[in-house]
């Protein structure tokens, strides 16, 4: 046997550390960004259904759930990979994720946009507190900085919008409010759970398994509370056109929300998502050749710092995230050459 590679001079080896963090840094803010793109987009589909008066918010999320436990069901079948996760924590992720996504589409009915673009932010706080209890996180002070300025960029956005026509109150606003901050707590949730199973088992299977349930689950509850709505659409290329983009929009940010989690956390994809109602402005000045209030850029550019901010680590912390992953890859390693040899046998 070959005698070990000696080891690194510490310098040497600092530097390796910082140019591995910093790769990770850029990767993760880059995915968050395109992540809130693809919620700008979803939002987009959304908002042209519902100028058409479709009011399905449970069917538009049913197909990006089926896509999502064919391809990668059938992923995890060619690989005959048993679940390394008990079913039953699917099926509660499951439950938590389609009712979130269904209660915040709801509750456009009832309040305004710029209520709920200010308290959508509940999901931020909700999503720390739960990640320091269960998942041990650890924040320091510069984290809550960044966090603070990401959500003061976010209502500068809100106030920006004071004498714009989507301010007007909803018919129930209270109604409308309490939808919003609960649905904000379910996906805090449903985000907090992913990082864990995907910390635990792999993305594919998760993928998998909350594309099965999560389409059970919907097919489930639009056979109760959207049947007749379904009925009632006139299914033309107007209609249907919106429900595929939605549905792929979901798809590719469901796909990419694990890698996200698995590199950065559940706070950042909180904050890096911020920025989707930034990405709204810009579509809105290029697209459609509208006028905003300078404010927008200025919110924009606080977003950004405020992500900066929280996704830079000092050289120690680098050190000790290096450490975690190599020995998450060294486990992973190892379950990989355990599964080779029994399979083998």
């Amino acid at each position: 046997m070959a005698p070990p590679p000696p080891p690194l001079p510490a310098a040497e080896e600092e530097g390796c550390v910082a140019r591995w963090m910093r790769r990770e840094m850029l990767l993760g803010l880059a995915l968050g960004q395109f992540v809130s793109l693809l919620i700008t987009s979803t939002g987009f589909s959304s908002s042209e259904l519902a100028r058409r008066g479709i009011n399905a918010p449970t069917s538009q999320s049913l197909l990006n759930y089926i896509l999502l436990a064919l391809v990668y069901g059938g992923i995890l079948i060619y690989r005959r990979q048993p679940l390394t996760i008990k079913w039953y924590y699917y099926l509660i992720l499951g439950i938590i994720d389609v009712e979130a996504n269904y209660i915040v589409v709801k509750s456009y009915q009832y309040t305004s946009l710029t209520s709920v673009m200010l308290l959508d932010c509940w999901s931020i706080p909700c999503v720390i507190v739960l990640t320091w209890i269960f998942l041990k996180t650890k924040y320091g002070l510069r984290k809550f900085i960044g966090v603070g300025v990401c959500v003061a960029g976010l209502i500068l956005v809100v106030f920006s919008d004071v004498h714009a026509s989507d301010r007007a109150k909803g018919p129930n606003p209270l109604k409308g409010d309490l939808l919003v901050i609960f649905g904000s707590m379910l996906y805090a949730c449903s985000n907090v759970t992913e990082e864990y199973l995907v910390k635990k088992s792999n993305r594919v299977e998760l993928m998998a398994m909350l594309g099965l349930f999560g389409a059970v689950i919907s097919g489930i509850q639009i056979s109760i509370l959207e049947r007749k709505e379904l009925h009632s659409i006139n299914w033309n290329a107007g209609a249907v056109l919106p429900f595929l983009g939605f549905a792929l929009a979901m798809f590719l940010f469901y796909s990419t929300v694990p890698t996200v989690l698995k590199i950065c956390g559940a706070t950042m994809l909180n904050l890096s998502l911020l920025t989707s109602d930034m990405w709204a402005v810009l579509i809105r000045i290029f697209a459609y050749h509208e006028k905003v209030d300078w404010i927008y850029f200025v919110a924009f550019a606080g977003t950004a710092v405020g992500l900066l901010i929280y996704s830079y680590k000092s050289s120690k912390e680098a050190e000790e995230t290096a450490q975690v992953a190599g020995a998450s890859d060294e486990q992973g390693k190892a379950g990989d050459e355990e599964a080779g040899v029994q399979s083998s046998a």
